[in-house]
């Protein structure tokens, strides 16, 4: 069964457990300037968003990469970016209409999202669930159903 990451943003609480842990996890070291998931602050509205690399079906870093460095992953359908073959020109950050690839200016390298092999950290370590692991199938017309159920039908 393919899984994709699920973000729930009204969960989010901006404790930024999801930026520590992608950071320690792929960087060895606590620092969310190097995490694959960011959470934008929506200050005047007091709100949170998470937000990664969604693994685009079409993959527009994909196709754009000159060296071919960016490759799907088959066992979870990320897009998985060879360091040992990526020549950090950056063509895949410019390419992602999203802006969820960052370069790495430490390694030269560009870095985004790989669900971490299948087993995401962020979502281990997010302590309200607003992220998610789930079943890629799970469609916007389930939830929909979902919330329909809930409604009161006494005005129908």
């Amino acid at each position: 069964m393919q899984k994709s990451l699920h973000i729930d943003p009204g969960k989010c609480t901006g404790c930024l457990q999801c930026e520590s842990a992608c950071s320690l996890i792929k960087e060895e070291s606590v620092n969310p300037s190097k995490s694959r998931i960011k959470v934008f602050t929506f200050h005047d509205e007091g709100r949170f968003v998470p937000y990664t690399c969604t693994q685009c079906d079409e993959a527009w870093c994909m196709q754009a990469c000159p060296v071919d460095a960016i490759v799907l992953n088959p066992l979870n359908g990320s897009k998985d970016v060879l360091d040992d073959i990526c020549v950090g020109c950056k063509v895949c950050t410019i390419a992602c209409p999203f802006g969820t690839i960052n370069y790495n200016s430490s390694t030269g390298k560009v870095i985004k999202c790989d669900l971490c092999g299948g087993d995401p950290e962020c979502v281990k370590a997010c302590p309200t669930q607003a992220l998610s692991y789930i079943d890629a199938n799970a469609t916007g017309l389930d939830k929909m159903r979902a919330w329909a159920s809930k409604t009161d039908n006494a005005g129908a």
